[in-house]
């Protein structure tokens, strides 16, 4: 009887630990709501009404309106930082009130991210992988009295959803049956390598520094021997109009190079990205970003800063 009462205390332990890795009380908004009215607010509430000992952030509210690509980005830059059990809630929602799916995505590391499926969860599902993918049951994860509102899905059904899994209210079977047909998928384009030149595109922008970041990889640039001092030949276009053509130095970081002169560098996800030292590169070339805006990168043989 004795071995028996710390064992059972022992399967009590690790039931615990079992629950606080997969529902940790974390809870990450993002949206493109901005933060000049109370939609954020209003969907924080939400969440705390459900449990109080929930700990709230958020990635961002100024994802550009209905910009789905830039919202998937900005999933992909964080969520890898985050606790196992960590809940995120996107919601950038164009078809709110349509046909479109709400659903759950659980990840291979565990993550949760709560979406409407029009392709916000497609290069977090392709870095983190999918574990299942469960469509949210609205009949029981739904605010009580929202019934009637059509446009608000954010704080009537996501945020909700989101922070009863949070709290462990419901555990990931409680959201709803599984997706039977794949998740939406934005169309990924990959950087082309050619001879000594790689074709790629601008999927978004650093926005506060108005830096460049493009979809060109370390790995393809050591593919046509791109090294720390090497002046590359770099050609950015919308469609088939060219926005900037020069020659940059590959630098490690910004000092690198003197005030208000051009680099190109890896950025945190090490990709290939452009910036202006102490000044805005996309202002003032006027470069935005999509899958209409392409980067091409050459390297210049034997040249050297």
């Amino acid at each position: 009887m004795n071995m028996i009462r710390p064992a059972l205390a022992f399967l009590f332990l690790l039931t615990g630990i079992a629950t606080t890795v997969a529902q940790n009380n974390i809870l990450v908004f993002q949206s493109d709501f901005g933060l000049r009215d109370g939609a954020v607010s209003a969907m924080k509430g939400v969440a705390m009404s459900v449990s109080d000992d929930l700990e709230i952030f958020d990635v961002t509210h100024e994802i550009t309106a209905y910009n789905i690509e830039e919202a998937a980005y900005r999933l992909k830059q964080v969520a890898a930082y985050w606790p196992k059990g960590t809940v995120f809630v996107s919601i950038i929602d164009p078809g709110v009130g349509s046909q479109r799916k709400s659903i759950v995505l659980k990840t291979k590391s565990g993550h949760y991210f709560v979406s409407p499926d029009n392709g916000t969860l497609t290069l977090i599902a392709d870095a983190l992988g999918i574990e299942a993918v469960r469509i949210i049951d609205e009949t029981k994860n739904r605010l009580k009295g929202s019934e009637g509102s059509y446009t608000f899905h954010g704080r009537d059904v996501y945020a909700y959803t989101g922070a009863r899994l949070a709290a462990g209210v419901i555990k990931f079977e409680g959201v709803g049956p599984l997706l039977s047909d794949p998740m939406v998928r934005l169309p990924i384009i990959l950087p082309v390598v050619s001879g000594n030149e790689i074709k790629g595109m601008i999927p978004v922008l650093d926005v506060q520094y108005g830096n460049v970041w493009t979809n060109i990889d370390a790995e393809s640039l050591k593919k046509i021997g791109v090294a720390t001092g090497d002046m590359l030949e770099v050609k950015i276009s919308f469609d088939n109009e060219t926005k900037f053509e020069g020659k940059v130095l590959f630098a490690n970081t910004f000092a690198d190079v003197k005030e208000g002169e051009v680099l190109g560098y890896l950025n945190s996800l090490m990709n290939f990205s452009l910036a202006i030292n102490m000044g805005n590169f996309a202002s003032t070339h006027a470069i935005a970003s999509g899958e209409r805006w392409t980067i091409t990168v050459r390297k210049i043989s034997g040249q050297h800063r």
